[in-house]
């Protein structure tokens, strides 16, 4: 939206910098009725303000509601916050508000807290919320806690518990949330169902009531929906962005205005339940040992454009969310399932990227066009990888094989970060109910595409970076030197080295674990070297991808799922003059970037990278709590297990060749203590010298299996405290606490642990970076 000048207001009308000192300045809280009585506005001026103010907060310039307006990036003078972080004993806090979705990221604030006195609350610990007075310091802000606020129940969401007086309570599906709350309006739910909840007054005193009953908790369908609204993923469309989307979609396509490659076998190559289908591929021999190939990409730039109802929707969302019943699309499915999917036989719009393959496997040549596409086919990945091994593969598959080993022989001499990372699938019947879940096969075809997009992913960096243009880099930093230590110190008691004083490089990795010939001892150090990387993430300040080995590195192959995907779309259009004509009001005519985010990449970037984040943590969830169901029926069986992570009051083990990481609780393992070494992340027991330590393999007895959670507990196969079978579905009457209130989780069962320590630090698809699904 065009901004409205500073030097230009309506009659009577304060100018953005004028509202915006005002609120700045105020001592009170700033709404719209304080803003018109400070300006002495009446009338139709009252109704221009309330305009000017909504065009402020969709250009970023102020945040908040009608009623209490503040700027953005900034912080309301007395506020919720919560506590993110504790750092050498020093809390730093963001407005308890904010949620990934929000277009800028969120102010850090470091929270001074009074020591002594009467006014001094207990101390804060990550997770906390707080009532503070907050003020600017320097370029930075503070916050002075007034007092500390009960936890919020996460996504309002639960399981109606009705204890033995015939109380509601609001039992949580969140394994990190250990409390129920009280429901004062059941708004017709019954026990065992899953709700959503709203609080029912200001004081957390008064509980919450049931807005919606989502049914069957332990449906597969409900699993999805629980991390939907725990994770706060936007779902809903809002008002007119269906109806744009399906306007955008008979935009015409025009071969004239675009390269015509529908004559050449371009084929896309996905999984068998691919929802959508961003990218196809092309390769022919050149007569001179190497190749020329085709990297063509759903032009989903063409359709949504800047500005538009569709792009601030895509925007917010940031990625496609994939569960094994739905998916959350970025984009509405008239575009992703559709229009812009490469789909077989159809004329489609795409972003070409022509590559020159040397006989080293090194790319000498590229460049991008706007072109038109057939699809030759939709091949899973079984299928294509089965044509070739059985010598039955059609020429345009044999070319791709070819060229794509060249391709992989540089990848050899870059030699990027190989780490094991399976993959865990859900398959669901026709029904919706689970068959399996087992662990992806990697084959060659996946690799063979991997290296394809890896390829285009990098030349799109380059040619921007030729070009001086704006670029969103998918950014993979050296690991830190706290983390080099942990892990120099932690391969010590394995009896290896590790010299600090070198430059660290994938290959260091590669070759250390090359070197560990034990396969128990290489899956521990491969779990340390895990941990010991870095976050991925997006940014407009290259500083290389070190898992791939690669200076530069962005994503320009998955437009249909990520928005960082198609804002490099959008540089390649202005950098390369590939607009297209403008077409009939009311789309957008600019198909590249707009100003607002040519001034500012790195608040795009920071809000894109946390919609990934949060996307990740739901589809983990997801998985988890599909694992436990279909573990549920087998409790009390033995299996094969390998330890991922291990605390002071127990250790996390993980299924082999299934995932699904359950606690062993360190009060299971006997009568003996168990003294818990942090470097060498272990337990050992005091009189028998028995070790538990990361990556050891054993065989455990699942105990317990609770769908609504995820959480899994294992115990040894000979304990004596064995942990009692609590069956598949929710306990008609749960056990409670005296007085009736259930003990905090689902069926009145305590809570089953803490989130599996093995998963930290995981740096986000190291290995998948170039195609995920």
């Amino acid at each position: 939206m065009a901004k409205r000048p500073a030097s230009r207001p309506a009659p009577g009308l304060p100018t953005t910098d004028q509202v915006l000192q005002f609120i700045q300045t105020a001592n009170g809280v700033v709404g719209k009725r304080e803003i018109a009585k400070a300006f002495g506005l009446k009338g139709q001026e009252k109704i221009a303000l309330k305009k000017l103010l909504k065009d402020m907060a969709e250009e970023g310039l102020i945040d908040g509601k009608k009623t209490a307006y503040h700027r953005m990036g900034g912080v309301p003078k007395v506020t919720v916050l919560r506590v993110l972080e504790i750092d050498d004993g020093e809390a730093f806090a963001i407005p308890d508000a904010w949620t990934p979705e929000d277009a800028v990221p969120p102010p850090r604030l470091r929270v001074i807290e009074q020591r002594k006195g009467p006014g001094r609350i207990a101390a804060l610990k990550v997770g906390d919320r707080v009532l503070a007075r907050t003020e600017e310091a320097g370029k930075g802000w503070i916050a002075h806690p007034m007092k500390k606020l009960p936890a919020r129940t996460e996504g309002l969401m639960g399981v109606v518990e009705i204890d033995r007086t015939g109380k509601g309570w609001l039992a949580p599906v969140d394994k990190r949330v250990r409390q129920s709350s009280p429901i004062a309006d059941l708004g017709g739910a019954e026990e065992g169902q899953l709700v959503m909840a709203e609080p029912a007054g200001r004081s957390p005193r008064a509980g919450v009531k049931v807005v919606e009953v989502l049914g069957d908790p332990l449906l597969p369908k409900s699993f999805s929906l629980i991390a939907i609204a725990k994770h706060g993923i936007p779902h809903v469309w809002p008002e007119g962005t269906l109806e744009e989307a399906a306007l955008a979609a008979k935009l015409p396509l025009s071969a004239e205005t675009r390269e015509d490659l529908r004559g050449l076998p371009i084929v896309a190559i996905d999984p068998a339940d691919a929802r959508d289908h961003d990218d196809a591929i092309w390769a022919q021999p050149d007569g001179e040992g190497g190749y020329r190939a085709i990297v063509a990409i759903a032009d989903v730039s063409f359709y949504v454009r800047p500005g538009s109802a569709i792009d601030r929707e895509a925007r917010k969302r940031g990625n496609s969310v994939y569960f094994p019943d739905r998916v959350v699309p970025m984009l509405p499915e008239v575009l992703s399932a559709d229009v812009c999917s490469l789909k077989q036989g159809e004329d489609r719009a795409a972003m070409a990227c022509h590559l020159r393959i040397s006989p080293e496997g090194k790319v000498t040549k590229f460049r991008f066009t706007r072109a038109l596409v057939r699809i030759a086919g939709n091949i899973a990945y079984e299928d294509a990888q089965a044509q070739v091994d059985a010598g039955e593969a059609p020429e345009h598959l044999t070319n791709l094989w070819g060229a794509w080993k060249l391709l992989a022989a540089d990848r050899a001499a870059r030699d990027p970060l190989e780490l094991e990372l399976p993959e865990r699938r859900v398959v669901l019947d026709e029904q919706g109910r689970i068959d399996s879940v087992a662990v992806r096969e990697r084959l060659d075809a996946h690799r063979v595409v991997e290296d394809f997009m890896i390829a285009a992913n990098v030349a799109a960096a380059k040619a921007l970076e030729s070009k001086t243009a704006p670029v969103v880099y998918r950014i993979h930093e050296t690991p830190g030197r706290e983390k080099l230590v942990a892990l120099r110190d932690y391969l010590k008691t394995f009896g290896h080295s590790m010299a600090l004083g070198q430059v660290i490089t994938p290959g260091l990795f590669n070759r250390m674990l090359k070197d560990v010939t034990d396969e128990a001892e290489k899956a521990q150090v491969m779990e340390a070297v895990l941990r010991s990387q870095t976050q991925a993430y997006y940014g407009p300040a290259n500083a290389g991808h070190f898992g791939l080995a690669l200076a530069s590195y962005a994503h320009f192959t998955s437009p249909i799922r990520r928005y960082a995907d198609l804002l490099v779309h959008r540089a390649l259009v202005d950098a390369f003059k590939l607009e297209q004509p403008k077409p009939k009001p009311p789309i957008p005519e600019s198909t590249g970037l707009s100003d607002r985010d040519r001034e500012d990449l790195s608040k795009v970037s920071e809000a894109i990278s946390a919609a990934e984040r949060r996307a990740m943590e739901a589809e983990r969830d997801t998985i988890d709590r599909y694992v436990a169901a279909w573990l549920a029926g087998r409790v009390g069986e033995v299996f094969d297990t390998r330890i991922t992570g291990v605390q002071s009051f127990g250790f996390f083990a993980t299924i082999e060749a299934l995932g699904g990481d359950g606690l062993v609780p360190v009060t299971t393992l006997g009568n003996e203590y168990y003294r818990y070494d942090e470097a060498a992340r272990m337990l050992v027991g005091a009189d028998s010298g028995t070790r538990y330590a990361v990556g050891d393999r054993l065989k455990l007895r699942l105990g317990e299996a609770n769908p609504l959670t995820g959480a899994l507990k294992f115990e040894l196969p000979d304990s004596e405290g064995r942990i009692e079978p609590r069956g598949e579905r929710i306990a008609a009457k749960p056990r409670g606490r005296p007085g009736g209130r259930p003990a905090g989780g689902p069926s009145g069962r305590p809570p089953s642990g803490k989130p599996p320590v093995g998963k930290r630090g995981r740096p986000g698809n190291i290995r998948h970076q170039g195609k995920k699904r």
